[in-house]
């Protein structure tokens, strides 16, 4: 079954980009703006795309501790977004707004 997945890419300046591009290339993903993609990937159970696209990515790719990968997907009528590689960070945006907020994961 093909899922529609948005993945924004961070891997910083020594990050396997090569194997990363030919990754999206081979499953004809869209440029979405700045290290933003879009593509449908074919998963075998959409209650395990997480770990089909964490393997399939890890064929490709060279990934090092500091690399980070989000992806945007639906399920179940829910949109959800979550790191499979590296976590969040402070945002550059951080301390600018008149108000403080806590920041979790999109569920």
């Amino acid at each position: 079954m093909k899922k529609a997945i948005w993945l924004s890419y961070d891997l910083g300046v020594r990050g396997d980009y090569e194997g990363l591009y030919a990754w999206l290339d081979d499953h004809q993903a869209i440029e979405c703006g700045d290290s933003v993609a879009f593509l449908n990937f074919n998963v075998k159970d959409t209650e395990n795309i997480i770990e089909e696209l964490k393997r399939d990515l890890q064929k490709s790719v060279n990934f090092n501790k500091r690399d980070r990968i989000y992806i945007i997907w639906k399920i179940h009528k829910k949109i959800k977004g979550r790191f499979i590689f590296g976590k969040r960070k402070a945002s550059p945006w951080e301390g600018y707004g008149s108000q403080e907020s806590e920041t979790e994961e999109v569920e």
